[in-house]
């Protein structure tokens, strides 16, 4: 069964890991870490089950928001495989040197849903009705380094919102943390992925930014050059590309890109 490990630990796994002659870690039998954006945790463990299942291949998932999982590999915590929800994260890390060029694919796309809480009647026909003084704090990712935030301020300067609202953002570290916010009530609305709005009983969509007119969402993923058995990452990031991965991918809400020729 797929494990998931903790942001503090991939970290400290990068000072403690055993290296070879050549430098790298060594280890090639370990199982492989993915490092993924947090969206994307109840589709991997799905789908890390299923490979295990099916190749024997033990997979540990290391889920946080995309900046904080660039920062650990930067700091050299040894991550075979990099899935990040948005490219500027993903480009931090290849300024680094430190993914596999090569490697490197559109995994998925996604789109921006409003939120509000599963007990309350507010409707949002339109994104000009977050005006309404009804939504006196909206969550939204960290519009400075966390995707599901970027993607929100990007949206909202796009419809001239911004500046009217952004006295009333309640921002925070990943996408969940904007999901459990608005379970809580803590706000009166938030602004998610759709796939996280589709993950929660605790929330109700309210409007869904059609995909032609918000930011253009994407996964991208790499093998890194920390990875210890990159041929085992190859096959796992061929899967994830795959017709199966692709069925349990659209079931939970994503956008999969058409395969390349």
């Amino acid at each position: 069964m797929a494990r998931l490990i903790s942001v503090a630990l991939v970290v400290s796994m990068a000072a403690c890991a055993p290296t070879g002659e050549d430098g790298q870690p060594a280890s090639p039998d370990r199982p492989l870490l993915v490092s993924a954006a947090v969206s994307l945790i109840d589709v991997l463990e799905t789908l890390a089950a299923a490979y295990e299942r099916d190749t024997g291949t033990q997979v540990e998932l290391n889920v946080a928001g995309s900046s904080a999982l660039a920062v650990q590999i930067i700091a050299g915590a040894p991550v075979d495989l990099f899935i990040s929800a948005d490219l500027f994260q993903m480009d931090r890390v290849a300024a680094e040197e430190l993914i596999r060029v090569e490697t490197r694919v559109v995994l998925l796309s996604n789109q921006l849903v409003v939120v509000v809480p599963a007990d309350t009647t507010a409707t949002v026909p339109s994104p000009a009705t977050l005006n309404d003084p009804m939504f006196g704090r909206i969550a939204i990712g960290d519009p400075d380094g966390v995707p599901v935030g970027v993607y929100a301020r990007a949206y909202l300067e796009s419809v001239g919102l911004w500046n009217a609202l952004r006295d009333r953002m309640v921002p925070t570290r990943s996408v969940r943390a904007v999901l459990a916010t608005v379970e809580t009530g803590a706000v009166d609305a938030g602004i998610v992925y759709r796939t996280d709005a589709l993950s929660s009983s605790g929330v109700r969509v309210v409007f869904e930014v059609p995909v032609a007119e918000g930011p253009a969402i994407v996964y991208p993923a790499a093998l890194t050059t920390l990875a210890t058995n990159p041929e085992a990452a190859e096959r796992l990031l061929a899967y994830l590309q795959g017709p199966d991965a692709r069925i349990v991918f659209e079931q939970a809400g994503f956008i999969v890109p058409e395969a390349q020729p």
